[in-house]
């Protein structure tokens, strides 16, 4: 017999009052929204300032929580509904709308949350890559709320597995499995934002804009594309071409895009 350890029960929701239900899943969203928009603030304040142009200040990164908040909510659930399931939406389109019940896709936040940077950059005339640079920077904060939330909820747990530290998850079925979304929310929370970290407080990437968004996409999509190797893929999609999955898939451009960024910035001006 395989050992395994308990999966933690908690309830889903967090705070009942009433008809009134707060969900871990929501708590997650907000506590990576505050807490990235107040270390998004101190690398605003901290510079650099461009030679040209205007600088970002903290009503601009003030302002801009909402339009990141829309992006991230708005993007992550309608590329969930059409990179993952976009047939069962298409018969059941009102369900698209509660996101309560969990579905988010980070590709879909990550292309909601680029369009959402353009507008708000091009409103304020400040330069994109430098927003997209404070961005990126913060990013990590959120992805580690959001794992922790879906290990709460026993969701997008990981692949059958025999390590002494495997979990039985209340919906995947008798066999302990590897707790991804744990691994998740080290690799790409807690070990993106050190790299990140680094790069900003020692190296001082930023000065040369985009490259801070590139290392981003590099870190996560490589990160992602681990942690896929320990993820069961979904079920309605399973394994995809040569055993990769739709994560994988849509992580490798990011790691390329990201590299020729870096590879971009370090050209001469």
């Amino acid at each position: 017999m395989v050992l395994a350890i308990p999966f933690p029960a908690i309830d889903p929701v967090a705070v009942a009052i009433g008809p009134l239900a707060i969900r871990w899943y929501a708590l997650a969203y907000i506590a990576g929204i505050i807490i990235g928009w107040r270390y998004a603030l101190v690398l605003a304040r901290r510079g650099p300032r461009p030679a040209t142009g205007k600088a970002i200040v903290d009503r601009d990164m003030d302002d801009f929580i909402v339009w990141a908040t829309l992006g991230v909510v708005l993007g992550g659930r309608i590329g969930y509904v059409l990179f993952y399931k976009p047939g069962y939406y298409a018969t059941h389109p009102l369900e698209a709308l509660q996101i309560w019940h969990g579905g988010m896709s980070f590709h879909g936040g990550l292309i909601g949350m680029i369009l959402a940077m353009i507008l708000f950059a091009r409103g304020r005339d400040i330069a994109f890559w430098r927003l997209a640079d404070v961005v990126a920077a913060v990013t990590p904060i959120g992805l580690f709320f959001g794992r922790i939330a879906n290990f709460i909820n026993g969701e997008l747990y990981g692949r059958v597995a025999d390590v002494p530290w495997a979990m039985v998850f209340p919906t995947g079925g008798p066999l302990p499995r590897h707790p991804s979304q744990l691994y998740q929310a080290f690799f790409e929370g807690i070990c993106c934002f050190a790299v990140l970290a680094v790069l900003e407080w020692v190296y001082r990437v930023r000065e040369r804009p985009a490259t801070m968004s590139g290392a981003f996409l590099v870190a996560y999509g490589t990160a992602r594309i681990v942690g896929e190797l320990f993820r069961e893929p979904d079920a309605h999609l399973g394994f995809l071409f040569y055993g990769t999955t739709m994560g994988q898939l849509l992580s490798l451009p990011m790691v390329l895009f990201g590299i020729w960024l870096i590879a971009r910035a370090r050209r001469p001006a």
